[in-house]
């Protein structure tokens, strides 16, 4: 396993992140600890969570992950030599059920969702605390056509940093990183924090995948010249990346196929992108989700690859893309799909 630094940061991170979303719905708690063993074996030291998860997010399921999560960290000798790192929740209608305060981005409702957080996760420090969507009206999750609606803004940022500041000057949280953030959103972060003398966003936790390459447009560059290291989320496009999907597949246990919410991923574009990529990986002898996670890994602005799995096997294999280094002919044909078809499911 590789390794580099969160951002900036002193923080020394695993190239792949094991991702957690699933744990508490679609895997049960045992499953949950093997998959964070076989982790643990292959290197990984970086685990990233939220309050929300798991996903798809239910009033009845919610803060099940963390609480999992926390299970398995209690029993484990040295906290100090694993990255957890956790998300608070932005508002929306959709999680009105999440906080005694409710999901907002206030210093309130911040400090009380860490708190919640750190309890659940059976510890006494966030390496990494995420904001995990914005709390103004913005584009993310997929949303396209944006509307500026100022009325909608919500709490400003400046509030949000404050709490934020508060809780790594209280030695809860050691460091902040922002999720699902458009430039703007982390160029005000950045401002804010150079204003007070806050603390600064190590890192930005976008989606980042073959069908999926706007990060490219505008963040990229921020990421490097801010050092705010992409965390790259659904580097699988929900797996359809690994080609299980094509031609009408449906796996039993798959997510596209559980949660049919999920259609970022499977429009006619999209389809015919993935038949491309899944092709020319078998053409080039490769399995396509280790291609496909080994393409992500590979960019320089990516400081780890959030990999995630339902079953062991998929684990395995996604773990040993870490082994994989794409030739230049390979990631040249690459290249030739997506400027046919560039960015089908942003």
């Amino acid at each position: 396993m590789e390794y580099g630094y969160l951002g900036g940061t002193e923080l020394k991170i695993s190239r792949l992140c094991l991702g957690t979303m699933t744990w508490g719905e679609q895997n049960t708690a045992d499953e949950a600890w093997r998959q964070l063993d076989m982790a643990r074996e292959h290197g990984v030291n970086f685990i990233d969570t939220a309050e929300l998860y798991p996903v798809p997010p239910k009033a009845d399921t919610y803060t099940r992950t963390e609480t999992i999560l926390g299970q398995w960290l209690s029993r484990q000798p040295r906290r100090e030599d694993l990255v957890i790192a956790t998300k608070v929740s932005g508002p929306g209608e959709w999680v009105s059920y999440m906080r005694d305060s409710g999901a907002r981005l206030d210093k309130a409702s911040i400090i009380e969702a860490c708190n919640a957080s750190l309890k659940r996760l059976q510890t006494d420090y966030i390496d990494l605390y995420q904001v995990h969507w914005p709390e103004r009206s913005t584009n993310f999750f997929g949303q396209l056509g944006y509307q500026h609606q100022p009325d909608a803004d919500g709490y400003p940022i400046e509030e949000t940093l404050s709490a934020l500041h508060e809780l790594v000057l209280a030695g809860k949280v050691r460091h902040i990183g922002l999720s699902n953030e458009t430039a703007w959103g982390a160029s005000e972060y950045l401002r804010q924090a150079a204003r007070h003398g806050w603390p600064r966003a190590a890192s930005i936790q976008n989606p980042y995948n073959l069908l999926n390459r706007s990060f490219e447009v505008g963040l990229a560059e921020f990421s490097h010249r801010e050092q705010l290291g992409l965390l790259a989320y659904s580097p699988l496009a929900f797996g359809a990346l690994s080609g299980k999907y094509l031609h009408g597949a449906r796996s039993p246990k798959g997510r596209l196929t559980l949660f049919t919410r999920f259609s970022r991923y499977n429009n006619e574009q999209a389809v015919a992108a993935t038949e491309a990529y899944v092709t020319l990986a078998k053409e080039r002898g490769l399995d396509p989700a280790q291609m496909a996670l080994a393409y992500v890994s590979s960019r320089p602005f990516v400081d780890s690859n959030i990999i995630g799995a339902t079953t062991e096997d998929q684990l395995q294999s996604n773990l040993k893309s870490a082994e994989l280094t794409l030739d230049e002919e390979t990631l040249a044909a690459i290249e030739a799909i997506h400027i046919r078809q560039p960015n089908p499911a942003p």
